[in-house]
């Protein structure tokens, strides 16, 4: 598989990552099971043999299980842990429903980014991430703390470089005024159905370019050398079998989907995930599925190249509109 230098960094990434948001069976204090494992094994093998190299993961995923699979693969696969970059994302605390006084929330304090890191740790068997990204923006963020944080974790080599996730430009801007490290990712949910960050680019003095803070995202990215990472890339697979009372737009995209993988011998997933990548930005969609064949299904983008033409048929039909 190709690969992306990402910028201020020695790491060499696949086009492709491989999410873990499920990876670890059920969100709750259950023990992974030894099928679940196993298929974490097989996924991440599946995941590696194909080209993929980075390994996307986030201390709240099934409550910390997602982080412990990881880690039993790299224990059934001895030398794996230094060919594969492992990106963890800190900064979401899950609520309790029977507890008012634990709500969901973020936090970026220096005590909570430290523990989640070394908890992570602790999960996955190794000594340090190549990548930190700060989660979801934390409304009381002081952004001393995070800096103070990032420090911490560099200095100790358990981090080597940092990024953020769901994140604004002016947001990246606050927290660069403190921390010493580049930010050198912003993961974003984004997709055929959900491309407004592309789509209000041609939306500029137009009525329907709305959608908050999606404005100059990419443009904001791009200049400052930020890799741009999609999570959900293929809509959580609306874009391949669309109910039947699917809106228009929805059972639109997915029909040309369809005609254009049989047009070009290959999958539906392989046609989604390369209109991310024909983006000169050099998107990284994250893939997140528990099956091997999907995975094998998907790494076939990173052979299509997507015509013009294509491509924007592509988003007209998503978006349900033609281009002004």
């Amino acid at each position: 598989m190709k690969t992306y230098k990402l910028a201020h960094t020695d790491l060499e990434v696949s086009r492709i990552a491989f999410g873990t948001w499920h990876l670890g069976g059920s969100w709750d204090k259950t023990p992974a099971s030894q099928d679940i494992k196993d298929r974490a094994n097989t996924l991440i093998t599946t995941a590696y043999e194909h080209g993929i190299n980075h390994i996307d993961l986030a201390d709240i995923y099934t409550l910390g299980k997602s982080d412990e699979v990881v880690g039993y693969a790299l224990k059934q696969n001895p030398g794996l842990r230094e060919k594969l970059v492992l990106q963890e994302k800190a900064g979401i605390v899950i609520g309790s429903d029977q507890d008012y006084r634990q709500p969901g929330r973020y936090d970026y304090s220096f005590d909570h980014l430290v523990g989640v890191v070394e908890g992570s740790l602790k999960r996955l068997g190794t000594d340090h991430v190549d990548l930190l990204a700060f989660h979801r923006p934390d409304a009381l963020v002081e952004p001393e703390e995070v800096a103070r944080a990032a420090e911490h974790l560099h200095k100790n080599g358990m981090v080597r470089f940092f990024g953020v996730s769901n994140h604004s430009p002016m947001q990246i801007e606050l927290l660069k005024k403190y921390i010493d490290f580049p930010l050198v990712v912003n993961q974003l949910e984004l997709n055929l159905l959900h491309s407004y960050m592309i789509s209000n680019g041609v939306l500029v003095n137009q009525t329907a370019a709305v959608y908050a803070n999606t404005q100059s995202v990419l443009e904001y990215c791009r200049l400052n050398d930020i890799t741009v990472q999609a999570w959900s890339p293929v809509a959580g697979g609306q874009l391949f079998d669309p109910k039947e009372d699917a809106p228009e737009n929805v059972r639109a995209v997915a029909k040309l989907i369809a005609e254009m993988a049989e047009a070009k011998n290959t999958t539906k997933e392989a046609i989604a995930l390369a209109w991310l990548l024909r983006h000169p930005a050099g998107i990284q969609p994250i893939l997140g599925t528990h099956k091997a064949e999907r995975i094998t299904d998907s790494v076939k983008a990173d052979d299509v190249v997507l015509e013009r033409t294509e491509w924007y048929s592509l988003l007209e039909a998503a978006r349900g509109a033609s281009v002004p």
